[in-house]
C-alpha cells in the first residue's frame, strides 16, 4: 500500500515534545453509555469542587464543560459515536444541580435549574458543538479508511476464488 508523502509541518509537529506526550497518553473507548456516565459524573464532581471552592461559579463549570465534552467525544468508540452528542447536554444539566442556586423544596431547586441552564445556554451549546464537530470528522476518517481497504475477493464454498465473468 502505498502511502502520501507528509508534508513538512506535519513532521515538524510530531517532532515535537508536546506531540510526543499526547501520544502517550491513554485512549480509552467509552461505549455510549459509558461516555454519558463519564461526562455526568466528571461534570458533577466539578460542580460540586465549584461549590466548595468557589461558592459555585457557573462561567467556572462552562469554561470546564468545554475540555470535558472533547474528551467524551474523542473516547466514545465508533460504533457509539452519535450517542456522544447527546450525552454531552444530559451531562451538562445533571452536573449542573449542585451549583443552580435553588432554594426551597424541589420546585425552588427546579426553578434554579430551569434558570442556570437558561442563562448559561452558550456553554451548553459550545460544548455540544464541540462535540458534533469531532464526532463529524471523526466519522468522515471512518468512512475514508473504509472506502480505502480493498475488500477480499468473493471464494466458492470449495475454496476457489470465483471465476472472472
Amino acid at each position: 500500500r502505498s502511502r502520501r508523502p507528509v508534508p513538512p509541518f506535519v513532521e515538524a509537529l510530531r517532532r515535537a515534545p508536546l506531540y510526543r506526550r499526547l501520544r502517550q497518553l491513554p485512549n480509552p473507548r467509552l461505549t455510549g453509555l459509558g461516555s454519558g456516565l463519564f461526562c455526568a459524573t466528571v461534570m458533577f464532581l466539578f460542580a460540586c469542587l465549584l461549590r466548595l471552592l468557589f461558592g459555585g461559579s457557573l462561567v467556572a463549570y462552562g469554561v470546564l464543560f468545554l475540555p470535558t465534552a472533547a474528551l467524551t467525544a474523542f473516547w466514545v468508540r465508533p460504533a457509539d459515536l452519535v450517542t456522544a452528542p447527546v450525552v454531552v447536554p444530559i451531562a451538562f444539566a445533571a452536573g449542573v444541580l449542585p451549583i443552580s442556586g435553588g432554594s426551597g423544596g424541589f420546585g425552588g431547586q427546579f426553578m434554579g435549574l430551569v434558570t442556570s441552564l437558561a442563562l448559561h445556554a452558550g456553554w451548553l451549546y459550545g460544548g455540544t458543538l464541540v462535540t458534533g464537530v469531532i464526532v463529524t470528522v471523526r466519522k468522515a476518517r471512518l468512512m475514508t479508511e473504509r472506502r480505502r481497504t480493498p475488500r477480499p475477493a468473493a471464494r466458492r464454498p470449495d475454496g476457489k476464488g470465483v471465476p472472472a465473468a
